[in-house]
């Protein structure tokens, strides 16, 4: 994303909340939610994302959480990704994704959605927030 000049200009900032405490302490996913679903769970993406947006002050903020493997996590197997993208008015979009491969094939086609996603989201908004 940021590998084009001028990205500064659209592109804030960014978060890797690898541990579940990140999660919650940085950008402020529900500690309930934590215990009751794990880390790899709709919801937590959707607070992911939401509080990436509000770190950053942007207006849209993205975000995963996964198994990429080598092992299942929290009762869910090596391949389930949930992607978000928070905008506007806390409104929320987000995917389910049941992938396969490798650890890193499964990591790669999760940054694929998860563009394809935020760029889906982008173009239905054009002009939505504009003037």
């Amino acid at each position: 994303i940021t590998s084009v000049a001028g990205a500064s200009k659209a592109f804030r900032g960014g978060v890797i909340s690898y541990a579940t405490e990140v999660k919650r302490d940085v950008l402020g996913v529900p500690g309930e939610l934590l215990r009751a679903e794990g880390a790899v769970h709709p919801e937590v993406a959707a607070a992911m994302a939401a509080g990436a947006a509000r770190l950053c002050e942007a207006t849209y903020g993205v975000a995963v959480t996964g198994v990429a493997g080598p092992e299942p996590q929290d009762g869910k197997r090596v391949g389930t990704v949930y992607a978000a993208v928070s905008g506007p008015g806390g409104k929320i979009w987000s995917r389910e994704l049941r992938l396969d491969g490798s650890r890193e094939r499964i990591r790669v086609e999760t940054v694929d959605e998860v563009v394809d996603l935020l760029s889906t989201v982008l173009k239905a908004n054009v002009g939505e927030h504009s003037g």
